[in-house]
């Protein structure tokens, strides 16, 4: 039987806001396997839907620049949330996303090689880290291309906490695309609608739920018609287009962009730290540390 680590429990109730035994015992019933003791708690409705483990690690900031028909949407990385209120290091993220739009590189190794006004995207990493004092690394970008008739939607939350592309069809208005944008800031939708959803995830989540209503004791034929509706919340709740408007919750997505003239082309949302791990420490025993005790 694989050890079931504290830390593997710890994730558990992170990712599923149940109680330590309750996680630990799902870790040993499922020998260990993160994904399906998370499924295993859902299907005994005692966890929420399991997310990817998002939390929040590395610091930085993101931003959006806009060229034309082109924009890019970049996300730079730092030690500490201190160095985003460094003007040196805002000004190398606008920088970045600037040349990014202007030159669309196809990878990171390209993007790199950019030439600068000193040198190269690189080489400004390089100098930023040695004159801030701390590890600074240009993590991710994408690029987005629109037609003539189509607006790009840039938003930035928490001066870059979080920074969204959007782009509508079928319009040039850039106010309702950035609507779009402090929508998908807010909400955090998946995808744009339900067609993108892969079978797996849809096969996937539908098994998850029709356990989760037989564990509930409906009785069969109840329990498809369960599922038909909870599948349905689902895909509304994961899906950009389909989810109340948070401007106006009385219309979705889909209708306010559609009032406009437009449709939902595509959107990339980059959260800073998503996805990777943060360093955790105890606060007492830092400033202890500091002043050496």
């Amino acid at each position: 039987m694989s050890k079931i680590s504290a830390s593997m429990v710890k994730e558990l109730r992170e990712r599923t806001g149940v109680g330590m035994m309750d996680a630990k015992r799902a870790l040993v019933e499922v020998e260990g396997k993160m994904e399906e003791a998370i499924d295993l708690l859902r299907e005994k409705g005692m966890a929420k839907a399991g997310k990817k483990n998002d939390r929040i690690a590395a610091e930085g900031l993101a931003n959006v620049y806009v060229n034309g028909n082109t924009a890019a949407i970049v996300e730079v990385n730092s030690e500490t949330d201190f160095v985003a209120k460094n003007e040196k290091f805002q000004d190398l993220v606008k920088n970045i996303a600037k040349l990014v739009a202007e030159n669309k590189p196809a990878d990171m190794e390209e993007a790199l090689k950019i030439k600068t006004e000193t040198g190269t995207i690189d080489s400004d990493v390089i100098e930023a880290t040695q004159v801030i004092g701390e590890k600074i690394s240009f993590r991710r970008f994408e690029i987005l291309e629109k037609d003539d008739n189509a607006a790009f939607g840039g938003y930035l939350h928490m001066g870059g906490r979080i920074a969204v592309l959007t782009v509508i069809d079928g319009t040039t208005d850039e106010v309702v695309a950035k609507d779009v944008a402090m929508h998908v800031a807010a909400i955090n939708p998946r995808y744009v609608s339900k067609d993108q959803v892969s079978q797996e995830e849809l096969d996937h989540e539908k098994k998850v739920l029709t356990e989760q209503a037989l564990n509930e004791g409906k009785p069969e034929n109840i329990v498809e018609k369960m599922v038909i509706g909870r599948m349905n919340k689902f895909l509304a709740e994961i899906c950009l287009v389909d989810q109340p408007f948070v401007k106006d919750p009385d219309m979705t997505v889909e209708k306010f962009v559609a009032s406009k003239g437009g449709t939902v082309k595509e959107f990339v949302r980059f959260e800073v730290g998503e996805g990777m791990e943060k360093r955790e420490e105890n606060f007492a025993d830092e400033v202890a540390s500091q002043m050496g005790k």
